[in-house]
């Protein structure tokens, strides 16, 4: 019995300590969760974007609401939420009181959001048909739900994958990061498989069962994952009261080198490379007479391949280093964007040129899903990956409507039949993004080389 007690694999994360049956069972509820909440992150931006635009409003203010508003209110909030969420210490732990705080926000979001049309009928007969028009009153409803749902929806971005983080033993973590990306673009998968084609006609049923699936999904992990205990907080950490002295720790910390400024710019200028084409693909689509269900299709397709391939490519992330091969991959992508703004013609070259960028970003998100966890300081990776999503959110508040203001300009200009045709430019100010991106890459790969590269890379810690 003592001999099969030695030999019996155990796993250890922090305090925590689990048998095989048990990292099954966190996987399991983890992914649960992870369902759950990838299911409204794939669905809700192309859902809501389809009604906001059906509301009569431009690409410029499509691209303000949908991508900037979200965006801007990441600048504060998530590096807010993450260094408390960091030093927080009770009995549940210091992420899931936070996840069960910011749940409600995000289940009101969606419940207004789903009623968008019959809240704006109601008011504009309360304020009156000859005061507000039916658009603008949808319009007044449809931002305040929106604002509600990305309140909520930052908060809990910001601490789902460091909860993984403080309860996944480290040895494993490059394999749950592939099997979470997996669970994700199955999402992808049944959304634009099933669900797609109704996004314009089921919008109620749609944004009400996002709802009910979020909300017990979230609930259930909070109840089934349990944290471990964590060390007390330095003498110095305690100290620091005050917002002032948190927010010159935080920024010193994580900008103060001019390493991790370059780590953290090449991974947010590589991220925004596929933004136009995420943004108004769906109007492209649209505007070549594609039908909203063969594109689901299409992309049902791309999360298909991706969803198979991302195992294999995490495990190629964790043998050559996630720098290396997403190197790689944005080269390829920005040589397939740029191409793709030269030749697409028609539905078929559209759907070839889109299905092979679509591949090759996936790709590349699947390669350098571990590219934080490798490069920043493990004890920091909270408060660092916070900057990172904190300047990526600045970047495209700022990019978001500058793409959309040239898209407007140039129809305007050349296009004033509203035929689309200027949606060829997504593919051009996509690969462009990108090889400003792999030329960033390019300097941090030259700096993880010098700090000891493969055989005895310790990330730096700040002072």
């Amino acid at each position: 019995m003592e001999r099969l007690e030695h030999r019996r694999k155990v796993w250890h994360a922090g305090t925590l300590t689990y048998t095989t049956t048990g990292v099954c069972l966190l996987f399991i509820w983890l992914l649960w969760g992870d369902f759950a909440w990838s299911m409204k992150e794939r669905a809700v931006g192309m859902v809501a974007g389809l009604l906001v635009k059906s509301f009569g409003i431009s690409d410029g203010l499509y691209s303000i609401l949908i991508i900037s508003i979200p965006n801007f209110t990441n600048i504060f909030l998530m590096p807010i939420v993450s260094y408390r969420s960091d030093r927080h210490r009770g009995r549940f732990g210091r992420r899931i009181p936070y996840l069960l705080m910011y749940t409600p926000p995000v289940l009101a979001g969606l419940a207004g959001l789903a009623f968008t049309r019959q809240m704006g009928a109601a008011l504009q007969q309360g304020i009156g048909p000859e005061v507000i028009s039916q658009n603008m009153a949808n319009l007044i409803v449809f931002s305040v739900f929106w604002l509600l749902l990305d309140l909520g929806t930052t908060m809990t971005n910001a601490l789902f994958m460091a909860l993984s983080n403080d309860v996944v033993p480290c040895e494993l973590i490059g394999r749950f990061v592939a099997m979470f990306r997996a669970v994700s673009l199955g999402c992808a998968i049944i959304f634009n498989s099933f669900l797609l084609k109704y996004a314009e006609t089921e919008v109620t049923l749609i944004f009400l069962s996002l709802a009910f699936l979020y909300g017990f999904g979230l609930l259930l992990m909070c109840a089934k994952v349990r944290e471990g205990e964590y060390p007390p907080l330095p003498a110095a950490e305690k100290a620091r009261r005050g917002v002032g002295k948190a927010v010159r720790t935080y920024f010193k910390e994580c900008f103060a080198m001019p390493y991790y400024r370059w780590v953290i710019g090449a991974f947010v200028v590589c991220a925004l490379s596929p933004l136009p084409i995420n943004i108004f693909v769906i109007f492209y689509v649209k505007a070549l007479g594609i039908s909203l269900e063969t594109f689901g299709y299409t992309q049902a397709a791309i999360f298909g391949f991706a969803m198979i391939a991302s195992y294999p490519l995490g495990a190629l992330a964790d043998r050559y280093h996630p720098l290396r091969v997403g190197m790689i991959s944005m080269g390829l992508l920005v040589l397939i964007m740029l191409a793709g703004g030269f030749f697409i013609g028609g539905t078929l070259s559209f759907t070839i040129v889109y299905a092979a960028q679509g591949v090759f970003i996936m790709s590349y998100n699947t390669l350098t899903a571990s590219y934080g966890q490798r490069l920043f300081p493990k004890a920091l990776y909270a408060q660092f990956n916070s900057a990172l999503q904190m300047v990526l959110a600045v970047v495209t508040v700022l990019a978001a409507p500058l793409i959309g203001g040239i898209l407007t300009f140039v129809e305007k200009s050349f296009y004033p039949d509203g035929s689309g045709g200027q949606y060829f430019l997504l593919f051009f100010l996509g690969g462009l993004i990108g090889l400003a991106g792999f030329a960033m890459l390019a300097v941090v790969y030259r700096y993880y080389q010098k700090l000891g590269g493969d055989r005895s890379y310790r990330p730096p810690l700040p002072e």
